[in-house]
């Protein structure tokens, strides 16, 4: 081989193409020939190979790709969430992370207990204004549409009248704010409307006064509203929904409604329940269009309709399958509670053997007291208040402070801040929170509400026999400790308006 590399270019020339190929096949190895030779003489049947995932091809890998995880290609972002109390945590996610997946992984992270309420929000505070980020949109998303200079936040916290609408539909649309745009047979329920704006052709209207802001001025004019699948008109003459007196105000394909919080103060609204549409692309103060309502009962019917028109059986999935997350972040351990209607439930006897349905109603009432009377006098004994003059004062020193470890207890909060927080956290019936009253210093308030408006109960001290009890009824139904109470009316209406169901509490991240 050696002699062949060093013959002279001009020698090799002279010999010609055949001395060239027997040159060739001189330097071809002599194994290499001898299996072409065997070869070009016999073929050799294929043997099938047992075990094929072992082998390879020489362009392949040695292990199959499938024995390894897929490299995850998402990029990731860092949030910022921020509670109530205006602590904060950063959060590293995917860039199609769902809002409902942002809070499933913070009430993993801070041991909380998931009742379905847990709420991301959009807060604009240059504007005023806030909304709710529905539970399939992707925060990233959101995020790509706030400008550098806005110190825009998301705000986690409880949103008890999310999906309210699908509970109690009676009072998000009231007839009056409701038509049909075809000849209707009967009466038609809120549970239809709610059909028919999720997967029905036959839509229903929704109209009635609102205050508009008027483009490029600060004055307010009240005018007569009409909201229909393909957007939101005001009526250019009276109430008439001709369409020559009809004319466009906004669409909410590329925007979102949001609720004003400040609305008087920033905007000079005429009532404090405005709300507004924003453009998804732009977010200075002239891009908003302003609309205020003459009541919250409004404002919520509107509100809420625009959403069923925006998102529709969007919605309903989010209400029915709340874990569903596309980004996969949701905890399938944690299953769903489940609602039980207060209708369904019975009277049950367990003193004997077996167990008896009490139909007689006279028999569970009597129960009902009895069993009451035997709850309170064993919490009674369990803070020793029939013991010991020494074990008295004791106890009694131990209620006035065994409550403020609870999440419901607010402390020195004023009346209207305690009404900002259980609106923010929705105003259903049954959302509750005690408080240090600031009238009497002595005495406690429980505020909840009922029927969208905000009731405040005094808790009076009663002395008896040196012991100091709490009561709602003038004495009448009375209590070692406010735990007790507001165990009691958890679990019977009294002399409430309803039970007391959802604690309004402040979380810190």
């Amino acid at each position: 081989r050696f002699r062949f590399l060093g013959v002279p270019r001009g020698r090799d020339e002279a010999q010609g193409p055949e001395t060239a190929e027997a040159r060739v096949r001189a330097a071809t190895p002599r194994a290499c020939r001898a299996n072409s030779k065997d070869l070009d003489v016999l073929e050799m049947p294929s043997i099938p190979n047992p075990f094929p995932e072992l082998c390879c091809s020489p362009c392949t890998s040695v292990l199959s790709t499938g024995l390894f995880p897929k490299a995850n290609s998402k990029k990731k972002q860092v949030i910022k969430v921020y509670s109530e109390d205006e602590t904060s945590r950063a959060l590293e996610v995917p860039s199609d992370i769902t809002a409902r997946d942002v809070c499933q992984l913070l009430i993993l992270k801070n041991h909380y207990i998931d009742d379905h309420s847990w709420t991301l929000f959009e807060h604009l505070p240059h504007i005023g204004v806030e909304r709710t980020i529905e539970d399939h949109e992707l925060v990233i998303e959101v995020l790509s549409n706030w400008g550098m200079e806005e110190e825009n936040k998301i705000y986690f916290r409880k949103n008890y009248a999310k999906y309210e609408f699908f509970k109690t539909p009676t009072y998000f649309f009231p007839e009056n704010m409701v038509s049909f745009a075809t000849e209707t047979n009967g009466e038609i329920s809120p549970s239809q409307i709610l059909q028919m704006f999720i997967s029905s052709s036959t839509y229903p209207e929704i109209h009635g006064f609102l205050h508009a802001k008027e483009q490029g001025k600060k004055s307010w004019k009240k005018v007569y509203f009409f909201l229909r699948r393909s957007g939101l008109y005001f009526s250019t003459k009276g109430t008439s929904k001709e369409p020559r007196h009809l004319q466009f105000f906004s669409e909410f394909g590329n925007s979102d409604v949001y609720v004003s919080l400040a609305g008087k103060k920033k905007h000079g609204a005429p009532t404090s329940y405005g709300f507004c549409f924003k453009p998804r692309k732009a977010g200075g103060p002239r891009d908003l269009k302003m609309l205020c309502a003459e009541e919250d009962q409004s404002r919520t019917c509107w509100v809420t309709a625009i959403r069923l028109l925006k998102y529709g059986m969007q919605l309903y999935q989010n209400y029915m399958h709340p874990y569903q997350g596309r980004s996969g972040c949701s905890s399938q351990s944690v299953s769903p509670m489940r609602s039980i209607s207060e209708n369904s439930l019975v009277a049950m006897d367990f003193s004997g053997q077996r167990s008896r349905v009490i139909e007689n109603p006279t028999e569970a009432l009597s129960v009902a007291v009895e069993e009451g009377l035997a709850w309170r006098k064993k919490g009674c004994l369990r803070l020793g208040i029939h013991g010991s003059p020494t074990a008295s004062s004791q106890s009694s020193a131990t209620n006035m402070a065994i409550h403020q470890s609870q999440p419901w207890f607010h402390h020195r909060i004023s009346r209207d801040e305690a009404q900002r927080l259980i609106m923010q956290q929705g105003p259903v019936d049954g959302v509750f929170l005690v408080r240090d009253s600031q009238s009497n210093p002595k005495t406690f308030v429980l505020s909840m509400s009922h029927g969208q408006k905000i009731k405040h109960f005094q808790i009076i001290p009663v002395e008896d026999d040196g012991a100091v009890f709490h009561t709602l009824d003038d004495g009448h139904t009375r209590f070692t400790d406010l735990i007790q109470l507001v165990e009691f009316y958890q679990l019977n209406k009294g002399v409430l308006p309803c039970k007391l169901k959802h604690y309004c509490a402040r979380i810190a991240l």
